[in-house]
């Protein structure tokens, strides 16, 4: 299988190629996250998704030959309001009573260039997530594990955010960034195989 540059530092996509046994380097996108509010609220994954790969494409020198670039970006949604990565505890804890008791949408957009047509191809995936009802004590004890850091929203569902996930309505993968259907219809229609 020809390497994929996967343009995302998340250890959750990584860990979603090594289980498909995908080859693939981490090049970090450097982009600007500010959102504009003349895009569409559920269009912003996307978008964030095509930058990512651009970045990281005209990052790398012109003579370098360019076979496969990934990108993703995941969003959540609630009340026509994006909840990207807080910025501290406080403000996790903010998003978390938000969230209990509450559903909100997850979309995350995977985009991969392929360098053999100079063309990229997307896919977005949506999941709706149920938190249970939390008390101000679980919240607390769910701050103190420290994941919240450097995710949507706060809250990591493949961990211990898990027993305060009454409801999914669509892909686990979708929540943890990486939509695993997605992907592999893309790369199954742009004649990547993963079945060597």
């Amino acid at each position: 299988m020809e390497p994929i540059i996967l343009a995302s530092s998340s250890p959750r996509r990584q860990e979603i190629l090594k289980m498909l046994d995908i080859p693939f380097q981490v090049i970090l996108p450097n982009i600007d996250e500010t959102l504009t509010s003349s895009v569409d609220i559920e269009d912003v994954p996307e978008l964030l998704a095509r930058e990512k790969v651009s970045a990281v494409i005209h990052s790398l020198p012109s003579q370098q030959e360019i076979q496969w670039v990934l990108g993703a970006d995941t969003v959540i949604i609630k009340d026509k309001k994006i909840y990207g990565k807080p910025q501290n505890a406080d403000e996790a804890a903010e998003f978390l009573k938000e969230f209990q008791g509450r559903t909100h949408t997850v979309v995350t957009a995977i985009v991969l260039y392929n360098g053999k047509q100079k063309s990229t191809t997307s896919r977005v995936a949506k999941t709706n997530v149920t938190f249970a009802p939390m008390s101000d004590e679980e919240i607390q004890w769910y701050l103190e594990s420290g994941e919240w850091h450097g995710v949507a929203g706060g809250y990591r569902i493949q961990s211990l955010a898990s027993i305060f996930i009454e409801k999914i309505e669509g892909s686990q993968s979708c929540v943890t960034g990486l939509p695993i259907h997605e992907l592999y219809d893309i790369l199954k229609e742009q004649n990547y195989s993963i079945l060597n």
